[in-house]
């Protein structure tokens, strides 16, 4: 019996099902549905690369919903975000040469070596360029790199606000550490590893928000003040006080939206440069305010409202981590929605500059469902496209799903379980 027969075999092992529950949450349906995907991928291997001699790794990373903290982290704010069980999953097994094989499914293929380490202009905005960044970023800081080949699925679909982006760039920066450094680097380097990519080689000025919950996991109040983010693991279960987490996808993309996304750190950095540092989180709040009248005609109103929001939001994450501390549902709620509405009117993140208005008409919806259910409601993410973030009582999970579904598209709406690992390498 051949390797791939005996890994699939394996995924039946009481330690592989403790594993996979570990990962994945406990609904119902959840066993069958990934081992039909983890056989699938190490099929897709054994199709494409017909493995003998190689060890063939499993290597997930998740995506990452941010609940507290909307564009604050890369003027160096505090986030509150959390690890979700939906992954990017790859079988993965080293090469003897520096090229990088991969097939992912619904993508083209890719076939590319990491002989050149440079950043290739006409790469920007693709996957190449964050795989090419990770391994560059890597061997600057030491560590062994080499070529792969990898069949690739995952459950983080592209532009749909979970960030399939930092589980890719983490699940490309395990793969390495996995195959050529015993799986060594810490989370947070990592995460920084993944954020290097994304921003000098793919070309998109993010945070290192949706890299650091990718790669840290479960659920994570972040500081990034320091260049070294200060981390602190939570332990909330939002089920066990009956709520749901629900992202509903709204049908619109992030694609064609970096413009929409480098405006908004952009514009809050040209309102601290007018106060004398690089990035809000240097500026106090009363310094702030003292000097808006003065700030207008200097830099544009908008900037103005979305350095609003940022000294508020920042606050507001402490306060949200605090009533979730002492177990204040009541208090964290009113917390998410001030949020929402803050990002609404102040940041001007929930519709690009088109006719698609979705994500409001998504957040109307929400509003009128949950107002009086102690539910609450939000843009998810980025914004511009792609999905809100809804806190559901479960006696309204039912109603609430299906009229989203009825607007919004069969499946729109995903049940969140936080998953309480970042990327995880399965040796079956």
């Amino acid at each position: 019996m051949n390797q791939y027969a005996n890994m699939i075999r394996s995924l039946k092992s009481p330690e592989v099902i403790e594993r996979l529950m570990y990962l994945y949450g406990n609904r119902d349906g959840m066993l069958v549905e990934q081992t039909a995907r983890y056989t699938g991928i190490l099929k897709r291997h054994e199709e494409l690369f017909h493995e003998t001699e190689r060890e063939v790794l499993m290597v997930s990373a998740p995506g990452r919903t941010e609940i507290g903290g909307n564009h604050t982290d890369h003027n160096r704010g505090r986030v509150l975000a959390a690890a979700v069980n939906l992954d990017t999953l790859s079988a993965v097994s080293a090469r003897d040469d520096m090229e990088v094989h991969i097939y992912s499914d619904g993508y083209a293929p890719l076939k590319m070596d990491l002989s050149d380490l440079t950043v290739v202009e006409a790469e920007k905005g693709t996957t190449a360029s964050l795989v090419r960044g990770v391994a560059a970023r890597m061997k600057e800081l030491g560590y062994q790199i080499g070529g792969f080949n990898a069949a690739v699925t995952s459950s983080v679909a592209s532009g749909s606000g979970l960030s399939s982006s930092a589980a890719f760039e983490v699940m490309t920066c395990a793969i390495l550490d996995a195959l050529y450094n015993g799986f060594k680097i810490d989370f947070i380097q990592r995460a920084k590893i993944s954020q290097y990519a994304e921003n000098v080689y793919f070309g998109k000025p993010s945070g290192l928000l949706d890299q650091m919950a990718s790669s840290a996991g479960g659920l994570v109040t972040v500081d990034f003040r320091n260049d070294d983010p200060d981390v602190r693991a939570m332990s909330f279960d939002f089920a066990k006080y009956g709520y749901a987490l629900v992202v509903v996808a709204t049908g619109g993309s992030h694609a064609d939206l970096t413009d929409d996304y480098a405006a908004i750190p952009a514009e809050m950095k040209q309102v601290a440069a007018q106060l004398g540092e690089p990035y809000l989180r240097r500026v106090r709040p009363e310094e702030f305010y003292q000097a808006l009248p003065s700030l207008r005609g200097k830099v544009s109103d908008r900037a103005i409202m979305r350095a609003m929001h940022f000294f508020e939001e920042d606050e507001r994450v402490v306060r949200q981590v605090a009533a979730l501390d002492r177990n204040d549902l009541f208090a964290f709620m009113w917390e998410i929605i001030c949020s929402g509405r803050s990002s609404y009117m102040y940041l001007q993140n929930v519709y690009a500059r088109t006719d698609d208005q979705s994500l409001s008409l998504a957040l109307a919806m929400a509003e009128h469902m949950l107002m009086d259910k102690d539910g609450a409601w939000r843009i998810h993410g980025g914004g511009f496209a792609g999905t809100t973030l809804n806190f559901v009582p479960q006696a309204q999970l039912g109603a609430f799903i299906e009229t989203m579904e009825a607007a919004f598209g069969e499946k729109c709406c995903h049940v969140l379980d936080i998953r309480p690992e970042g990327p995880a390498v399965l040796k079956l």
